[in-house]
């Protein structure tokens, strides 16, 4: 391919409120720029969003750079099995969901598993608003795993001891500090990779081994009446993430097309990435171009060189 072609190549990264996602779309357009010689824009869309502009293959948005199976099965079942529109990366990295609270809470009241929020005592130390049950951070506006977690909070029968808050990611890790600092009780949904490993003496709870019996979740997307319809009250499997991009992209810009396809991350990348934007406070560009310069043989290879 002629630098000429190479220059002309485009790419529009849309770019999830979480941090592991923010971090690899950072890192994909940071190879677009620096190593494909392509022009990279970073669009902010939830799941929803990002999917249908992707299905539509105009380019306003033609990537998703971290896509959670089966939690976003709703949209890669419609717009990848059924559509066709949409493709996924040949390759994946292995996370990780559950419940955390810091450690030292942890410690000082016997919390070990996902059943001792129900714990009259617990929830009342969790309790920062007066309203007589525990905040519990679920995840964020748009998010599928909030969903999940909303239908856990009730089947795992905690409805009336703790109250399920969605926010956006910042006012949790803020909420973290803040009851770390305090000694106060906190409880939030947590997952691997994730900078707050690294940023805070936190643990997982234990929950009920996962069951396929016991874990029927149905989507907004699928069912207005989702919430009554699933059933969830076992753990999460380890979810396979990868990338998602849409099939347009292979003709008009096909060197990007190929790279997203053979692109290849593990969870400690993520997690070391997204350490070094939230955790640091560093420029996520330049974090990707260090990463980059740092890695050179692993992106030759999802080059194809």
């Amino acid at each position: 391919m002629s630098s000429g072609a190479m220059a002309a190549e485009k790419v529009a990264i849309g770019t999830p409120s979480w941090t592991g996602a923010q971090a690899i779309a950072h890192l994909i357009q940071a190879v677009v720029i620096e190593r494909i010689g392509g022009e990279a824009t970073l669009v902010p869309g939830n799941n929803a969003t990002i999917f249908q502009a992707m299905d539509q293959g105009k380019g306003d948005i033609d990537v998703h750079p971290d896509v959670w199976l089966p939690n976003q099965e709703s949209f890669t079942n419609k717009y990848v099995k059924g559509a066709g529109t949409v493709a996924l990366s040949g390759n994946h990295y292995i996370g990780n969901q559950g419940f955390c609270v810091p450690r030292k809470f942890a410690e000082e009241n016997n919390i070990t598993d996902i059943a001792d929020l129900g714990r009259p005592d617990v929830a009342a130390k969790m309790d920062s608003d007066g309203n007589g049950k525990g905040e519990m951070w679920i995840g964020a506006p748009g998010w599928a795993s909030a969903n999940v977690n909303e239908v856990k909070v009730r089947d795992y029968k905690l409805m009336n001891f703790i109250e399920p808050i969605r926010a956006e990611e910042s006012v949790k890790t803020a909420r973290i500090k803040d009851a770390i600092a305090k000694g106060e009780g906190y409880a939030f949904y947590c997952y691997e990779p994730h900078a707050i490993w690294a940023m805070f003496d936190v643990v997982m709870l234990t929950e009920p081994k996962n069951e396929p019996a016991k874990y029927k979740m149905v989507q907004p997307s699928d069912s207005p009446t989702w919430f009554t319809d699933s059933y969830v009250a076992s753990k999460d499997a380890l979810k396979q993430v990868q990338v998602a991009y849409s099939k347009s992209l292979a003709s008009r810009s096909p060197a990007i097309a190929e790279f997203l396809a053979n692109m290849k991350l593990d969870a400690k990348d993520v997690s070391t990435f997204a350490f070094e934007v939230a955790g640091k406070g560093r420029d996520a560009g330049e974090v990707a171009r260090e990463w980059i310069k740092n890695n050179s043989k692993r992106v030759d290879g999802w080059l194809g060189m």
